[in-house]
């Protein structure tokens, strides 16, 4: 069953929490060795935390909105007792961290029964997970092939029915890259909406955190229990809650609905294009729209991801250089070494170009276009091709995401499963204006009740 019917089934006394944690865990023991999702468990916390939502039941309580659910978060977020690995091998000399994330407390108060930490890229910068020291997480759906990044874990360990939820972070595509590979669920918050606190960082001035979840329901339940404004961090510029979970139902009727064109078609392949014109007809979207500046956009993102990565980076590069991810070292390097002016244009164009764009929202509501370029490459590819033309893999999986949250957009990512792709999936980027991710989560919602978008089970 789906966690939707998942948390009923609690709710309702047909199932325990704590049968539905022992599952969990037995599906996670089961397959963890083929997908590779998981890098340490938290059993003993989850049975604790299960049993404690069936006392509460057996008491005659209200139960909280994720009661008994069981999930994972990436490996970046602070679990208290545990190391914070944030996917390095350099991390595992910290002390356990003392204390749980926010978001990873906010979840403890909302019921869910947290199963452990999760695979991703080293410090978050790639979009593969082909982690060098803990291994490459594999796609659920073909095991040859990458789970995306660098929340690869987090896609692939909810693809796979391990957990129903997990949670991810997001700075040029995290999250919509391992939902669109894996075909699960995913949502990028506002810039600013969730609070970071108790996270290891990549760039602070465009880390996102979200969810990853099998179906619409919960990815909203999840955001909505994870939304409160947070003074403690500087980069939480949420001022108040605004819950969706109860608005999912509300379709799309008068909203105003626009695929993007330009570059958002031309670097998407043939199958991608397939999956955003079936999202569009089915959300009544006719008209082209074109995005301001998105290659400018998307290489201002570079330029402050690597200045900003490299500098927090630097001392360890500087002693360490030989325990760093050989997939990630040179750009690290690279970044630190960027001239200053550099990083100080970027950020004086984002303003203009977060202006730009979010005057776009004046004369539409929802934008759609395709989450990555193509379908989930093999593990170890170096190259994609993407209507003839060849790209290097790792850095052009996010040819797509990066503009969005460049602008600080709210996304979901809604699973689609076009022809020629071998059967794999490929998202579909939801967007709308910032604040605003009940417009989003209302139009994913119709995408999934229509049959078009939603998770399939991989054959495992």
């Amino acid at each position: 069953m789906n966690s939707a019917k998942l948390l009923r089934a609690i709710a309702s006394g047909e199932m325990s929490a704590s049968e539905a944690c022992t599952d969990a865990i037995a599906r996670i023991e089961r397959l963890d060795a083929k997908v590779n999702a998981f890098t340490g468990h938290t059993f003993d916390r989850a049975r604790d935390e299960a049993r404690r939502v069936d006392e509460q039941r057996a008491r005659g309580e209200s139960l909280p909105p994720l009661a008994g659910l069981p999930y994972a978060v990436k490996n970046l977020f602070d679990i208290e007792g545990v190391t914070t690995l944030a996917g390095s091998k350099v991390n595992r000399d910290l002390p356990p961290a003392h204390a749980d994330a926010v978001l990873v407390n906010r979840m403890k108060g909302a019921g869910a029964v947290l199963l452990g930490g999760l695979n991703m890229d080293e410090y978050a910068y790639g979009f593969t997970t082909e982690n060098t020291h803990y291994g490459p997480s594999r796609n659920p759906h073909d095991t040859t092939r990458t789970a995306g990044g660098s929340s690869g874990g987090s896609g692939a360990a909810v693809a796979a029915g391990q957990v129903p939820l997990a949670l991810g972070s997001d700075t040029n595509g995290s999250i919509r890259v391992p939902a669109s590979f894996c075909g699960v669920w995913g949502l990028k918050p506002t810039f600013g909406r969730l609070s970071r606190r108790g996270t290891f960082p990549f760039v602070h001035s465009i880390d996102h955190l979200g969810p990853i979840a099998d179906c619409v329901e919960t990815l909203a339940l999840s955001y909505d229990a994870m939304q409160w404004p947070d003074p403690l961090d500087p980069g939480c510029h949420a001022q108040r809650v605004q819950p969706v979970a109860a608005r999912l139902g509300s379709g799309v009727q008068g909203l105003r609905i626009g695929v993007l064109g330009g570059y958002f078609h031309d670097n998407a392949s043939e199958p991608a294009r397939e999956a955003v014109a079936l999202a569009a007809q089915t959300l009544s979207a006719m008209d082209e729209v074109t995005w301001p500046d998105p290659a400018l956009g998307r290489a201002a993102a570079f330029i402050v991801s690597a200045s900003e990565g490299g500098s927090l980076h630097l001392p360890g590069l500087r002693e360490r250089t030989q325990d760093f991810e050989p997939h990630s070292v040179d750009r690290f390097i690279a970044g630190a070494l960027q001239p200053a002016h550099w990083y100080v244009r970027a950020q004086r164009f984002r303003r203009s170009y977060r202006d730009k764009v979010n005057a776009l929202f004046s004369k539409w509501d929802v934008l759609l276009c395709a989450a990555t370029p193509v379908s989930a490459p093999l593990i170890g590819e170096e190259w994609i091709t993407v209507n003839g033309q060849r790209f290097p893999c790792r850095p052009s999986i996010g040819l797509l995401t990066q503009p969005v949250s460049f602008a600080g957009c709210p996304v979901v990512a809604a699973p689609m499963w076009p022809q020629g792709t071998g059967g794999m999936p490929i998202g579909v980027q939801v967007i709308a204006a910032p604040w605003r991710e009940d417009l989003a989560l209302r139009a994913a919602a119709v995408l999934q009740t229509a049959g078009v978008a939603g998770l399939k089970e991989a054959d495992l």
